[in-house]
């Protein structure tokens, strides 16, 4: 079962950094298992641009869709048996403790 894990920014971080994981370790770990397909850091929001169409006219904006404190920040592809496993892999991303973790399985197209 395939997961988006979206790494995300919080404005209530853990109060014990040092109980974080290394980032490093955690991508090793999940590499070699096969449970992280692919993944990535994101540039900051003030490098995004919003697309949208209205009317047939195509419009532009700098900046995220959302104006938000919290944004994600990276993003991982989850090959995982079902979400009780998605949701300890997630456990134990770092920024689980610095931040926040979105797990969202893919709804499918079929």
């Amino acid at each position: 079962m395939k997961f988006m894990m979206f790494v995300c920014t919080d404005t209530e971080p853990d109060t014990d950094p040092s109980a974080a994981p290394d980032i490093d370790q955690w991508v090793a770990e999940r590499d070699a298992s096969g449970q992280r397909l692919v993944g990535d850091a994101l540039a900051p929001p003030s490098a995004a641009t919003t697309v949208r169409v209205r009317g047939g006219e195509l419009l532009l904006s700098d900046g995220p869709f959302a104006e938000t404190k919290e944004v994600i920040v990276g993003f991982d592809l989850l090959e995982c048996a079902d979400l009780d496993e998605a949701i300890e892999v997630a456990r134990a991303h770092p920024m689980a403790y610095g931040g926040r973790i979105e797990l969202r399985p893919f709804a499918g197209l079929d």
